[in-house]
């Protein structure tokens, strides 16, 4: 049985996810959409020190600006989870991004392969009339997937819109929402939004004195700047105008702040829909997660890791 501990952004993840990972012997999968890319470590927050010690799947596996999906993530994880399970480790699944823990869990059909020139023609509309024009004939011919993705989000609209006016079929249409593949066990990192407020700009100030912008510099040096200004590459994108000298270093934090507070927002709404078990992480801390999950799994710790 799969283990998934899933939250907002700032809740804690890596940390409980690698302690019960020691207590239990496990592998981890990464459900992020960001930590599958190379080069980006402090903007991601990828639990570097953890890595060292535990086996992690889907962390640096292509380059920023490679083609990486929903799709590519399931087939990817699933061959982790099989490899993993041949040899008898336990896995925890540990991630924020659900779309990626709805295709590994539920399953995603295959969609039309990508129509690059349909796709450019939908990004130059987006940026000639703004994300929201798009997003609201989505919610004409897929209201469902419409509710579940930001407005904000070209990439995920443009992809939506994409299969529909190939397949003529809607995008959620393509997503088996209900019926989980395998058993499993989800669990929810909780803090109150007030304090998950105070962890997410303090994990903010954190990434700037570790050398954010440094790391940033080295991408767009790298030919990167077009990958990293995407909608979903917060953290990174903010700071640009302050890297180009038009905007300063403060206005460049707090809309990396408001955007990371958003997204959070919207993954709490995903999460507070499935029926997981709730984390208190205020009450418990790190380690009182880990006893409540063990607890609830009925799992004795290994003693062979």
């Amino acid at each position: 049985m799969l283990i998934v501990i899933g939250g907002p952004t700032g809740s804690g993840k890596s940390e409980v996810c690698c302690a019960l990972a020691k207590r239990i012997g496990a592998e981890i999968i990464s459900a992020d959409s960001m930590c599958v890319y190379r080069h980006m470590n402090i903007g991601t927050s990828k639990p570097l020190e953890c890595i060292k010690e535990i086996k992690h799947h889907l962390v640096d596996v292509v380059e920023p600006g490679q083609v990486f999906d929903a799709k590519i993530f399931e087939k990817m994880a699933l061959d982790a989870i099989d490899k993993a399970q041949k040899v008898g480790k336990a896995i925890i699944v540990c991630g924020g991004t659900y779309l990626y823990l709805q295709a590994l869990l539920y399953g995603i059909e295959d969609t039309p392969e990508p129509d690059w020139s349909l796709r450019n023609r939908l990004y130059m509309l987006a940026q000639q009339k703004g994300s929201q024009y798009l997003h609201q004939k989505l919610r004409i011919v897929d209201p469902i997937y419409a509710l579940k993705v930001s407005p904000r989000d070209t990439r995920r609209i443009v992809r939506a819109l994409e299969v529909f006016i190939n397949s003529g079929k809607s995008f959620s249409s393509f997503h088996r929402w209900n019926r989980p593949r395998s058993e499993f066990a989800g669990f929810y990192l909780h803090w109150s939004w007030e304090s998950l407020s105070l962890r997410i700009e303090e994990r903010a100030k954190s990434m700037l004195n570790a050398g954010l912008l440094q790391e940033l510099r080295g991408l767009m040096g790298m030919g990167f700047e077009s990958f990293i200004t995407s909608t979903q590459a917060i953290g990174y994108k903010e700071f640009i105008p302050y890297l180009k000298g038009s905007k300063s270093l403060e206005e460049c934090f707090g809309e990396m702040v408001r955007n990371t507070k958003e997204y959070a927002k919207r993954q709490i709404r995903w999460f507070n829909r499935q029926s997981w078990t709730k984390i208190d992480m205020e009450r418990l801390g790190v380690e009182g997660a880990v006893e409540e999950i063990l607890k609830s799994l009925d799992i004795r710790p290994s003693q062979n890791h």
